[in-house]
Parts: C-alpha cells; sequence; structure tokens
C-alpha cells in the first residue's frame, strides 16, 4: 500500500511587490477573452502559487458575474484587494487593463494614420470577416449557457426583434429584461434561476487564502468605510467631468466621451459583447465618433490584444478625437491618447467601487452566490443583442457597398471557414484571426 503523500506547506505570505509583478505578468499575457483570463488565473492562483482556495476563487468570481463590467479583470481586483488590501486591488485592477491601453494607444495610431496602405488594408480585409464569426460564436457561447427553456429563448428573441427590426435603445432592452426577470422571479422562480459555479471538489494543497482562513480585518464591513469610498468615487467622476466642462464644454467631445462611457460602464452585463451594441448605437449612429467599418476593425484589435475585451473602448474614443482633433491637426495624436486614457478611466471606474465597495459585503458569507431572476433575463437578453450586431456586421462585410451592390463572396468564404474552425474544430480566436489576416492580405494583394 502506497503511503499517502504528506500535504504541501501553506505558502508564505505575498509581498506587495512580489503581487504587482504578477498582475503586470497577467496583463500582459491576458488572451483569450474572459474565460482564457479567469483560466490563467485559477491556474496561477490556485493550482501553482495557492494564493486562495479554489472555493474562495469561486466565491469571489461568483460575485463578479453579478456585476456589470468585465468579470476578470474585477476577479483580479477582489483577489488583488483580499491579499493587499484596497492598494492592492487597485494596483491588481489597474496593472490588468493597463498594458492593452497602451498597446492599443499604438496600434490605433497605426490604423488610422497608415490604414490606406495595402498591406495594412490587406490585413483588415481578411480580419472582418473573422470578427463576423467571432462575434456569432460569442452568442452561442453565452446563450448555450444562458437560454435554459423556453422563456428565455423568448425573451432572447424578443430582444433581437427589438433592436434589428424597431432599433430600440440598448438600456430599454435592458431594464425591459430585467422587469421581465422580476416579475418571472416571483411567479415563475424555476424558469429564471441559473445555478452558480461548483466547487469542482479538487484540492491543491493548503492556500494563504484557505476555506477556512479568518476574515482578515480589512474585508470587514463597516458603514463608515462605505461612505468613504463611495465619497472618493464620487470625488474621482466629478472631478475630470468637472474639468472637462469647463475647458470644452458640456457638448465636448471628450465631455461626451466621459458622460457616454460611464453608462456603458453600467449596462456591461454579459461581458463586453454585451456592451457592443450600445457602444455602437452612440459611437456610430448618435455621435458619429467613428464609421462602421471602423467599428468592426477596433473589434478585431481588441481581439488581438491583451486584457478585457471591453478595452475596444480605448480604440473607440482614440479615433473618435484623432478624426475631430480637438487640439489642432498638428497634435491629432495627443487628443486620440488623451481619449483613450479617458474613456478607459471613466469605463473601469464602477468595476474599482463595486469590488471595494461591495467586497466586505460578499466576505461576510462564503456560501455560493446564484443568478438574480433579473440578470438571467438581462443575460438572455443580451444573446438576441448580440445575433444582431452580428447581421450588422455581416451586412457591412458581405455588401460593403450596400444591397445595392455587389456581394463580396470572398468575405462569405472567408467568415464561413471561420466559423468552422471556430464551431467545428474549436480553434482560439488569435489563431483564427492571425489565418484570416493572412488570408486577407494575400487576397487584397493579388487582386
Amino acid at each position: 500500500m502506497n503511503p499517502t503523500p504528506e500535504a504541501p506547506p501553506r505558502p508564505a505570505p505575498i509581498t506587495l511587490q512580489h503581487a504587482w509583478r504578477f498582475w503586470l505578468k497577467l496583463g500582459c499575457i491576458g488572451f483569450g477573452g474572459p474565460a482564457g483570463q479567469i483560466a490563467i488565473m485559477h491556474q496561477e492562483l490556485v493550482e501553482r502559487r495557492r494564493w486562495i482556495s479554489e472555493k474562495r476563487f469561486l466565491h469571489a468570481l461568483n460575485y463578479c458575474m453579478l456585476l456589470p463590467g468585465p468579470e476578470a479583470q474585477q476577479l483580479a481586483t477582489y483577489i488583488g484587494w483580499l491579499l493587499h488590501r484596497s492598494w492592492g486591488g487597485v494596483i491588481a485592477g489597474v496593472l490588468f487593463v493597463l498594458p492593452s491601453l497602451f498597446i492599443l494607444i499604438a496600434l490605433s495610431w497605426v490604423y488610422i494614420a497608415f490604414g490606406d496602405l495595402p498591406a495594412v488594408a490587406g490585413v483588415f480585409y481578411g480580419i472582418k470577416p473573422a470578427v463576423t464569426a467571432i462575434v456569432l460564436h460569442a452568442a452561442h457561447r453565452i446563450g448555450s449557457r444562458a437560454l435554459k427553456n423556453t422563456w428565455l429563448w423568448a425573451i432572447a428573441g424578443a430582444s433581437f426583434v427589438a433592436i434589428f427590426a424597431f432599433d430600440a435603445p440598448f438600456p430599454l432592452i435592458v431594464l425591459g429584461a430585467a422587469l421581465i426577470g422580476y416579475l418571472g422571479g416571483r411567479f415563475a422562480p424555476q424558469r429564471f434561476n441559473a445555478a452558480s459555479p461548483r466547487n469542482s471538489g479538487k484540492s491543491f494543497g493548503p492556500a494563504l487564502i484557505d476555506d477556512d482562513t479568518p476574515t482578515p480585518e480589512h474585508t470587514r464591513f463597516s458603514v463608515a468605510k462605505l461612505w468613504k469610498l463611495a465619497l472618493i468615487g464620487a470625488a474621482l467622476w466629478c472631478l475630470p467631468m468637472a474639468l472637462l466642462t469647463t475647458w470644452f464644454g458640456w457638448d465636448g467631445t471628450f465631455t461626451q466621451m466621459g458622460w457616454f462611457f460611464t453608462k456603458a460602464a453600467l449596462l456591461t452585463f454579459g461581458g463586453a459583447y454585451a456592451v457592443l451594441p450600445y457602444v455602437y448605437q452612440g459611437a456610430v449612429g448618435h455621435y458619429g465618433w467613428l464609421t462602421p467599418t471602423q467599428m468592426i476593425d477596433g473589434l478585431a484589435l481588441g481581439e488581438t490584444t491583451p486584457g478585457p475585451l471591453i478595452m475596444v473602448v480605448a480604440f473607440v474614443g482614440f479615433v473618435g478625437a484623432y478624426v475631430q482633433p480637438t487640439f489642432g491637426p498638428e497634435h491629432a495624436f495627443a487628443a486620440g491618447a488623451l481619449a483613450a486614457t479617458l474613456v478607459t478611466w471613466f469605463t473601469f471606474l464602477p468595476s474599482f467601487l463595486f469590488i471595494l465597495a461591495g467586497g466586505p459585503l460578499v466576505e461576510s458569507t462564503h456560501n455560493e452566490l446564484k443568478f438574480t431572476a433579473p440578470l438571467t433575463a438581462i443575460t438572455a437578453a443580451v444573446v438576441g443583442v448580440i445575433v444582431n450586431l452580428a447581421c450588422f456586421f455581416a451586412y457591412h462585410v458581405f455588401w460593403p457597398n450596400g444591397f445595392a451592390g455587389a456581394v463580396d463572396v470572398f468575405s462569405i468564404v472567408l467568415a464561413i471557414a471561420a466559423g468552422v474552425a471556430l464551431f467545428v474544430f474549436k480553434r482560439g480566436v488569435i489563431s483564427v484571426l492571425i489565418v484570416c489576416a493572412l488570408a486577407g492580405l494575400g487576397f487584397h494583394l493579388m487582386r
């Protein structure tokens, strides 16, 4: 009989310097969207480093999935806060985003300044059909988890009709779905009850923050702390908005970007793909900051960079300020970089506040959370909205000159090939984008 192996010792306490190096590394290698980023954190923090137990990890993840905003970035903020108080959470969340901000500013400048070059144009020509397939795949991925019965399918179908046929505003769709979910939760709760992820039961040895680790003092709920955070959060939002309004006026591009992306940050239930239709309605349809084609290209750039996909807002901000430079044509890059930074600030500020303010309430119990009925209905509605987004992309890619113009057969073939790679062969988004980009480049140069 083999002897029982000894359990590994509990890890030594982690210094803040050690932690921030890991969070910076995560921000640089966080490809694959939220699923990939959460998988990396689980492998590194639960399995290999054992900074946190799996039960506590899933408990934090459940809370982050209830919130609007990028759940992977919020999870990093939450764990950083558990380990090293508020500053640990801020450092973890900022470093999760910062590398992708710098990369997207550089890529956005290359795109807008050199996008007419044959090589660059060819690459984006191949990427556009792939993005269409990727968005449709995202709808399938979310729908397979969310649409568990005919009621939720009906909500998804109704949301698609509302936005496709009647151009209903995305916030109105969210509010309508939330109301249906609230009523359904009261009168048909079994139809609106989505289970939380469960502990896999695996043991990786004792963790620094284990199942039975006493609640640290800084994670205990305090009304005074809550008020302090609320005041700090209000100041961090009001001060830049006041400065922007003073310098550029309420109708100025920077001011309107700050206001618009604050609203977008509070509507990202269901992930970045859920808020993209709202960003499109505002940035393309209402404000005219960029064209539909540029929106598709921006999503492609967001898919190919580390960090949360919602960082596509940095591209939207950069392009919107670059093409109508507030500081004059000679300072177009400065205007674009400032806009990208501002929209990132306003998009992620609520996420930090949700974690730092709500974390103590979550830590007061280690029972698993469940999705509320309104959130279940919102997630179902999001599926219909994302399908509409795929239709929007397909229209602009397959009929670049409108239905009256010629159909782009090569783009259709490339989109089908990308769909087969994603749905049938389970290829990753990055590899699909690279192959499609090379195919588009070759076809574009041979024409």
